[in-house]
């Protein structure tokens, strides 16, 4: 009797083992891919008034599916530790991937800051950095992606030079000042680190091309079109200005939300031509383009803007978890005529840490509350044996 009770006690160890390493698989599976899908099942395009118009049939203008982040920052050999670049690089490419695979956007804009050490990068490192990101943000050939060049890609304007600037435009065909129009809407996208005005090489290529644009802009919105003429490139509807700096704001103050920045951080004064364009340079852009709507990225945080009564700044907070601790998004359905935007958020990291300390001090728990019945099952079993022997 005692020897079966003894293998009993052994054949529930191994059942409880194998319970245990499914529990386990079960929390690292959610933590690190159901939890994308749960979190951000719940975001949606925002009804465009064009999209309405088009379902009641009084209308048919194009709607184009505009997903906005920022500052992926991606970790590099010099100042990135191992554990951190797989962990956050990890919650990245599983937040994209989960976007791409539910919503499914047209097109897609990173607004700067690829890289962390873009500005320190030897051209192995550059490289790896390179093929890290494709892989992270791999999409298929119905979106497009485009990006936006900011200050750890190729340095602050004192950093800059043609070289680290010609190999980021080289590897994501980019130019620093350019118009990508999609669906009859116009996006303007700058190379903001560039705009510092003191007439350097860089800055001056950079504003005379953004003078050229403009010019070109306003001939189109003057130029009238006969019947059966084709149209411009650059379609006479209002456009948007994508880029990494936001412009001039003294501080976050008045931004509000529960992205925006700490309450230390908002009441800190913005350093022009460090953490916002200068006020000239803004100045310039406004009245250059006269732009519907700005989006930025640079402080992480967001925040809304309205500069001079009539011309919308969005900051986009940073994609990473190593920025803040709830990344988002942008979303905006966007026509020639209007644009609506919506906010996603990407799962906390705190949430996910919850879990995996709460799975664990359960796991451990319920370990020692076996160990402590096996213990006195095998003190019963002893007790027996004892006393067949004695018999």
């Amino acid at each position: 009797f005692s020897l079966i009770f003894l293998s009993t006690c052994r054949k529930a160890g191994g059942k409880f083992a194998f319970i245990s390493l499914w529990f386990i698989i079960c929390v690292f599976v959610f933590c690190e891919f159901l939890i994308y899908y749960t979190v951000m099942f719940s975001c949606v395009w925002p009804d465009n008034e064009a999209t309405l118009s088009s379902q009641r049939g009084e209308g048919s203008t194009p709607v184009l599916k505009t997903l906005v982040l920022s500052d992926t920052h991606l970790l590099g050999a010099i100042n990135g530790h191992w554990f951190d670049k797989v962990r956050r690089e990890w919650q990245m490419e599983r937040a994209f991937q989960t976007a791409l695979w539910l919503l499914q956007p047209e097109i897609v804009f990173i607004l700067g800051d690829i890289f962390d050490e873009g500005k320190w990068s030897s051209s192995e490192d550059w490289e790896d950095d390179v093929r890290r990101f494709r892989q992270m943000f791999r999409h298929p050939t119905n979106t497009e992606l485009l990006v936006v060049v900011g200050n750890h890609d190729i340095g602050f304007h004192y950093e800059m030079s043609w070289f680290k600037l010609q190999r980021f435009e080289k590897v994501f065909n980019i130019t620093s000042a350019r118009i990508v129009t999609k669906k009859g809407v116009n996006f303007l996208l700058v190379n903001s680190v560039a705009l510092h005005g003191d007439g350097c090489s860089i800055c001056q290529d950079v504003e005379d091309e953004l003078i050229k644009i403009s010019r070109a802009l306003n001939c189109s919105i003057q130029k009238t079109h006969k019947p059966g003429q084709l149209k411009s490139s650059m379609d006479k509807s209002p456009h948007f200005v994508f880029q990494h700096y936001p412009l001039y704001r003294i501080s976050d103050v008045e931004c509000t939300g529960e992205d925006a920045a700490t309450l230390e951080e908002r009441n800190l004064v913005f350093k022009q031509q460090y953490d916002s364009l200068s006020l000239v340079a803004s100045h310039k852009l406004l009245w250059w383009f006269q732009p519907r709507l700005i989006l930025s990225g640079h402080t992480h945080s967001a925040c809304e803007k309205l500069h001079s009564g009539k011309f919308l700044e969005i900051s986009v907070p940073s994609f990473s978890w190593r920025n803040r601790n709830n990344p988002s998004f942008i979303l905006g359905s966007i026509s020639s005529y209007n644009f609506t935007l919506s906010k996603c958020f990407l799962p906390r990291e705190s949430t996910v840490i919850s879990i995996y300390c709460s799975a664990g001090a359960l796991l451990i728990i319920i370990i020692l509350t076996y160990c402590q019945l096996l213990k006195k099952n095998l003190h019963y079993a002893q007790c027996l044996v004892s006393k067949h022997k004695i018999l």
